[in-house]
């Protein structure tokens, strides 16, 4: 009697699944090499995904992908774990076609990702430990808080300015000393409404300089273990570079190795130009919008310090001026200090340029840390 063989085994086959995350549930898709297996919805566990997977395509080689959002990496370790290999891309690089964009859905989102995925179409963006992503994670709120207490400043001029008030001559440029501060707080308006408005935005301001100060004493304190520390004080060899803007530098990039040239470090950081050419008409559309910004902002205030304290950056940037708004000159000088940066981290030792002794001032501040008035 014939028997049939029912044992599964896919040894050496490649399945290729898609991840579209979401809070509450995934929407994943299967491929195999041929057709289309399957779309489902899950729970947002990995442990469901390997379950199935196992069950289904027993000894397969698994490939999955999942676009970078905000549910982090934690997906894509548990993944590894377990034995799958995954990739994390940037959800802008998927190839998508017309009737994808005209009607998106999570299940369209996740078969676009599967069969671009199969095709050999994704490139992996660069995935950093779980306790490089905490260090970042420390650095990023801190500039968080400078964001909001810059808004916050904004919004009790404005209320300062809707009232009539005329502020007095001493505190015109007081720069919101601490003096400045309690004027605000003695503050009165015809209404209580009004003065617990007011009071309001003075709180929240105090609470957002505790937690600025609060968050820059850990980041000091971060800077000084290892593998910051080195690092950092070989950063703080470059005029404009102080440990916070170093912090910044060593926690966005984490690996300078993975930059395969300056270019290719320039275009991450927001350096270059965009481009839209065609035949012989070429169009350079200003500044790259595709980059890390804090890394970008860090990098331009850092610049303008240098060309100040820098015999050699100041002439660059003089000859640069009078060829080109001064708001271009200076992302040439930006360039420039980030071709210091790399050299400083890729040969893990400190920056000695030409620089007179009275010139160097390593420990000068970033102003890309502090608010504007």
């Amino acid at each position: 009697m014939h028997q049939e063989d029912t044992k599964l085994d896919f040894a050496n086959q490649p399945i290729f699944i898609a991840i579209d995350t979401g809070l509450k549930s995934w929407k994943t898709c299967i491929m195999t090499q041929h057709l289309e297996h399957t779309t489902f919805t899950q729970p947002p566990q990995t442990k469901v995904l390997v379950k199935y997977l196992h069950r289904n395509f027993p000894g397969g080689r698994y490939h999955c992908v999942y676009e970078a959002g905000y549910q982090g990496f934690w997906i894509h370790r548990e993944l590894l774990d377990e034995g799958i290999e995954n990739i994390v891309v940037n959800p802008a690089d998927v190839p998508t076609k017309h009737k994808e964009q005209r009607r998106k859905t999570n299940g369209v989102d996740a078969r676009k990702l599967c069969r671009s995925l199969r095709n050999g179409e994704l490139t992996g963006i660069y995935v950093p430990s779980a306790s490089a992503c905490e260090d970042r994670s420390l650095i990023r709120n801190r500039y968080c808080f400078v964001k909001k207490q810059t808004r916050c400043k904004n919004q009790i001029k404005a209320s300062l300015a809707f009232s009539g008030t005329t502020l007095p001559e001493e505190f015109v440029t007081s720069h919101w000393s601490r003096k400045y501060i309690g004027w605000l707080q003695q503050r009165r308006f015809k209404q209580s409404s009004g003065t617990e408005a007011f009071h309001a935005l003075v709180d929240e301001l105090l609470f957002q300089r505790q937690m600025i100060a609060r968050l820059t004493k850990q980041i000091r304190i971060l800077a000084m273990t290892e593998p910051y520390s080195r690092l950092v004080d070989h950063l703080r060899s470059i005029t404009g570079i102080s440990t916070l803007s170093a912090m910044v530098f060593l926690t966005e990039l984490i690996d300078i190795d993975r930059f395969g040239s300056l270019d290719h470090l320039a275009s991450y950081c927001g350096l270059v130009p965009d481009e839209h050419s065609t035949g012989e008409e070429q169009t350079l559309t200003g500044i790259t919008h595709r980059c890390n910004g804090l890394l970008r902002g860090v990098l331009i205030e850092c610049a303008w310090m240098a060309a100040r304290k820098d015999p050699q950056l100041l002439m660059d940037f003089t000859k640069l001026s009078n060829r080109m708004p001064k708001n271009k000159a200076i992302i040439r000088i930006a360039r420039k200090l980030l071709n210091r940066i790399r050299f400083v981290l890729k040969n893990e030792k400190p920056y000695e340029g030409t620089l007179t002794q009275g010139s160097r001032l390593s420990g000068e501040p970033c102003e890309a840390f502090h608010s504007k008035n």
